[in-house]
């Protein structure tokens, strides 16, 4: 048994933080059904590359594993009967239109809380549903920009830099689940359903953690700092030989065993960098002294030195490593699953582990539309009224 086994999810989210969410739900178990337009999730056609023999994105593959596509055209009432009636079956909706539109389509909360009061309604938005921004559609990189992200990120006199991945997206979808779960944890008291909500913005201020902090307390502007940490030091990448390796120097005992291990035990009494405090302070001439010493031998050398000397490191891998790692393997964050037009597809796994209800992938990244009839038949839909939805492209 998994998690959110009998847990259905009416998903109506799309592109990133909202199927990242209900994905997540996917992997505990739950039913997720993706209500798609005709015309499918707009993620679908965000590549290259894409899967074989499909017009699918490898993008909107990461993120769709686990459901199943019906394709709903909202404009037309014989589709919002089916969403009706899908809602009134379910536990969980989750919804990123725009601040307002479910409401013109007649499914906002208020409306579907009548319906099926022991629902857990979602929504997830770029700035929130109140406030001068509501309005505004939200996307990862502006939120970046807006939440701060960008400015404490990148070179010291570079452009600021977005993270690599869309990283207020997933944020957003994880924080998402958290609130999802929680209301059903309330449910399971008070038998009743609730709004939760969270956005984009929302999400990364919460996620500015001891940088955020840092400014709060002191008024002090974070400035970008690279690769380097605001509050530890030496806490970043050097360049070796044949590439770089990160190094996290976190207290003064793993300072004094670091300064030795380096052939640099004088470091220990100069007063530049005695405290932790200090060598924040004096990190220039700190890295001065460091970045040739760490050119001497290779990332794989200085690995495995300070790690057998307790200080954490480690390399800085490309992909192909990176999948290919030990650890990696040893974990089973890499799984394959079959896939009806692309064959045989490698995907990383689910990160968490159970002792006794585990997640699993079960499905592959639905082709748009695939379970529209079968879950229509479950709705009670006779093959004829299916025709017709087909012929008046409802469905």
């Amino acid at each position: 048994m998994q998690p959110l086994e009998e847990i259905r999810v009416v998903d109506l989210s799309r592109a990133l933080a909202g199927p990242y969410c209900s994905m997540i739900l996917g992997d505990l178990g739950a039913e997720v059904i993706k209500i798609e337009p005709l015309t499918g999730d707009e993620t679908r056609g965000w590549g290259p590359p894409f899967l074989p023999n499909t017009q699918d994105s490898a993008y909107y593959a990461a993120l769709n594993r686990n459901k199943k596509s019906m394709t709903l055209d909202l404009k037309q009432e014989s589709a919002k009967r089916i969403l009706s009636k899908l809602i009134q079956q379910s536990d969980i909706l989750v919804q990123n239109f725009r601040v307002g539109t479910m409401e013109k389509l007649g499914f906002g909360y208020d409306v579907v809380h009548q319906q099926n009061p022991k629902l857990v309604y979602c929504s997830i938005s770029g700035f929130g549903s109140t406030g001068p921004y509501s309005q505004r559609g939200g996307y990862d990189i502006i939120v970046q920009g807006m939440g701060g992200l960008m400015s404490i990120t990148g070179e010291p006199q570079g452009q600021p830099m977005r993270v690599g991945v869309p990283i207020v997206d997933l944020i957003t979808g994880m924080f998402a689940v958290q609130a999802i779960l929680a209301a059903l944890v309330v449910r399971s008291r008070t038998g009743q359903g609730q709004l939760v909500e969270t956005s984009l913005l929302e999400s990364q201020i919460a996620c500015l953690a001891n940088v955020g902090s840092n400014y709060l307390i002191s008024g002090i502007l974070p400035k970008r700092l690279g690769n380097m940490h605001p509050n530890i030091t030496p806490y970043q990448p050097y360049a070796t030989l044949d590439g770089y390796v990160t190094v996290a120097v976190g207290n003064d005992k793993l300072w004094q065993n670091f300064a030795n291990i380096i052939g640099k035990a004088e470091l220990l009494t100069d007063p530049r960098f005695s405290t932790n405090a200090l060598r924040n302070q004096n990190r220039e001439e700190l890295n001065q002294i460091l970045n040739p010493i760490f050119l001497k031998k290779t990332s794989e050398e200085w690995t495995n030195l300070l790690l057998a000397n307790e200080i954490p490191a480690g390399p800085i891998l490309t992909l192909d490593k990176v999948f290919a790692d030990p650890q990696v393997q040893a974990r089973n964050m890499v799984v394959e699953i079959e896939h009806p037009k692309a064959g045989l597809m490698r995907m990383a796994n689910m990160p968490i582990q159970f002792s006794e209800t585990p997640g699993q992938i079960k499905l592959p990244p639905p082709v748009l539309g695939e379970h529209t009839e079968t879950i229509l038949l479950n709705l009670g839909y006779t093959m004829s009224e299916i025709a017709e939805l087909h012929h008046t492209k409802a469905i």
